[in-house]
């Protein structure tokens, strides 16, 4: 090995050049055999470089999100969910201009419709696009926020959080009033309002909301910031999970007995 190679190693090491360091000397050997222009040898390493790079941005962005593991558009079944477009959320998914706005996305249904599934699928769509997202059980986000308002941190917690183009709050309808300080969702609400997108997943219409927030007033606000420039899903129709348990049941049925 000529001194030059045998140096290159820790020249890619200092620069953080790792599949470079991997891929060059077969690369190197390639192009020698071929005759490759310089450049073109370059070109080569380094876009096997960025390629990686990119794999491994996606992971690390993927991994942050905390989104419910195989909650993908593929495996939607839209034809359980006439309400909602397949080409409505496929332009979502694309950006459509409505993350750059800040614009929320709001789903609504009973328990087992897929809001879950659906907001996740938007989640993973909207990754693999360069946007960062995280999801949350809201429940789980405003006991947070609450322990940092009790330090005298809220202001900086929800700053933390600006860094996620989307954050997702799952559940909403879970969270109640009578849980001490639930006025923190209402500031999370309002810090991110026409700056950040919000997507959230909620068993009741805006009208039992009144159980969420401490007062009618803050209520009106949180709903007023929500509404003003969103997306809403109305996800109505019978759960998957009471279909599947029908289905399985009925498949266990005996057959009767030709008279």
């Amino acid at each position: 090995m000529s001194g030059i190679a045998a140096r290159l190693p820790l020249i890619l090491n200092e620069l953080r050049l790792p599949t470079v360091k991997r891929l060059w000397a077969a690369l190197a050997e390639q192009s020698n055999k071929e005759g490759w222009p310089a450049e073109r040898f370059l070109a080569a390493v380094m876009e096997h470089e960025l390629a990686e790079r990119e794999t491994r941005r996606l992971e690390r962005h993927r991994l942050e999100s905390q989104l419910l593991p195989g909650k993908l558009l593929s495996n939607f079944d839209f034809a359980a969910v006439p309400t909602v477009s397949k080409a409505h959320v496929t332009a979502l998914v694309e950006g459509d201009g409505w993350i750059e706005q800040g614009a929320n996305l709001l789903l609504f249904g009973p328990p087992g419709v897929g809001k879950s599934h659906l907001v996740c699928a938007i989640g993973n769509g909207l990754i693999d696009r360069g946007y960062r997202v995280h999801f949350a059980r809201t429940s789980d986000l405003v006991q947070k926020l609450q322990v940092a308002r009790r330090e005298m941190r809220l202001p900086a917690e929800i700053a933390k959080l600006d860094r996620f183009d989307l954050l997702i709050l799952d559940d909403l309808s879970y969270v109640r009033r009578d849980q001490a300080e639930t006025s923190v969702l209402f500031e999370l609400i309002a810090a991110r309002y026409e700056r950040k997108s919000l997507a959230l997943t909620a068993n009741q219409p805006f009208s039992g909301w009144d159980q969420v927030f401490p007062e009618p007033a803050m209520t009106l606000a949180a709903v007023d910031r929500l509404v003003h420039h969103s997306t809403i899903f109305e996800l109505n129709v019978e759960s998957y999970r009471r279909r599947a348990a029908v289905n399985g049941e009925s498949k266990k049925q005996p057959l009767k007995k030709k008279e």
